[in-house]
């Protein structure tokens, strides 16, 4: 018997036991469909999260002190700046939470004293105003640039521009609101104000500065930036990491190595719904076989020979997975654009993940359908014919 056949038997045998051979087949469409749903949707959330950090800025490298030995001060960064050959641009900064008053509204958020350069290193628009200059930074003035949440917890829909608000009891003039950045790992990066860095110094009562961003000229450059960063570290405080200090570079290195984890950990965990659905296509080929004895005791008496009979079982195992593993590519897709849109999460389709899916659902069909096959072939037909 040749293998067209050995296909039309299969299929014969399939379509003659329509909904126990879907029930068969569920087991790999679900698994399947999980396989490209979990990958697509942990493949989605690395992108997205790559994507928010190149959007931080490009070719920043961070300095941070609060913890390390080193503490600077704003005449520790000047001397920095001069001392770096491969830098654009070289912005500290400090943090502290503070609460604002607007009228009756009061609100609390976080306040980041910065420089004028900031805004262009982070690639953060300003909505309207504008945000402060040199000339800001250098008289202590006291200026706020607000957040789009901050800005809208005090104001409403109102224009915040010209008006004055209170910082810690003090007050100070709002000049400008950024444009929306929106969250990254649940934190708002618009809920948060802006001053020049020795108004915040001022303020929260600490000359100390505890991170510093360093924008190198290009990508090619970040790894000499780096080494001129510890040079000046191991000069000013004889110790070459005296603060931590991380590229753009480092957190997208990160961010791909736990999206790979990430991929491959709910990968193998659809994967385990594929092995089960296998367990299944045995399962019902076994039954198969048993039922349809004595059709194979026949069919050996009339000249069917046992690799016949192998390739007749084996081949609906196959088709059945197959079949399933098609219907779960499209049961994939369909669910993960289905979550994506209802749940809001990221998604993006990998080819791989197409290929692999189908391709071990076929192997699936083929392992586990070696046993029945095997056994159905084994059988002989003078038993086969009497069984009842």
């Amino acid at each position: 018997m040749n293998s067209w056949e050995s296909f039309k038997v299969a299929w014969a045998g399939i379509v003659g036991n329509k909904m126990r051979s879907f029930l068969t087949m569920l087991g790999v469409i679900i698994g399947v469909a999980s396989v490209i749903i979990l990958v697509s949707i942990a493949q989605g959330t690395t992108e997205s999260i790559k994507a928010d950090i190149e959007n931080m800025g490009s070719n920043v490298i961070t300095i941070m002190t609060q913890g390390g030995s080193a503490r600077l001060t704003l005449d520790d960064v000047a001397k920095l700046e001069e001392s770096m050959t491969t830098a654009v641009a070289v912005v500290p900064s400090t943090t502290g939470t503070v609460t604002l008053k607007y009228g009756t509204n009061t609100y609390e958020t976080t306040l980041e004293g910065t420089t004028q350069d900031y805004p262009s290193l982070r690639n953060h628009d300003i909505a309207y105003g504008s945000f402060f200059d040199e000339k800001d930074v250098d008289s202590r003035r006291r200026v706020v640039v607000l957040g789009k949440t901050v800005a809208e917890e005090l104001f409403g829909r109102e224009n915040a521009l010209g008006e004055t608000i209170k910082v810690n009891g003090q007050n100070y003039t709002v000049i400008g609101v950024l444009d929306e950045k929106g969250a990254v790992m649940n934190t708002d990066r618009d809920d948060i104000i802006y001053m020049p860095i020795t108004s915040a110094q001022r303020l929260l009562g600490s000359t100390q500065v505890r991170t510093v961003n360093i924008q190198a000229e290009s990508k090619e450059v970040n790894a000499l930036a780096v080494n001129e960063i510890r040079s000046f570290f191991e000069q000013r405080f004889n110790n070459p990491d005296a603060a931590r200090i991380f590229s753009q570079d480092d957190l997208l290195a990160s961010a791909d190595s736990m999206g790979a984890t990430l991929t491959l950990m709910l990968g193998a965990i659809a994967g385990v719904a594929l092995i089960v659905g296998g367990i299944g296509i045995m399962n019902i080929m076994l039954v198969s076989v048993t039922e349809r004895t004595r059709e194979i005791g026949i069919r050996k008496a009339i000249g069917a020979t046992k690799k016949d009979i192998l390739g007749q079982f084996l081949v609906e195992s196959i088709i059945l997975s197959i079949s399933g593993g098609i219907v779960g590519l499209f049961a994939g897709v369909g669910g993960t654009l289905l979550i994506s849109k209802v749940a809001d999460w990221p998604a993006v389709f990998s080819p791989v993940s197409f290929v692999v899916a189908f391709g071990f659902a076929a192997f699936v069909g083929l392992f586990f359908g070696v046993y029945p096959a095997y056994k159905a072939a084994s059988l002989d037909p003078i038993e086969a014919l009497r069984y009842e």
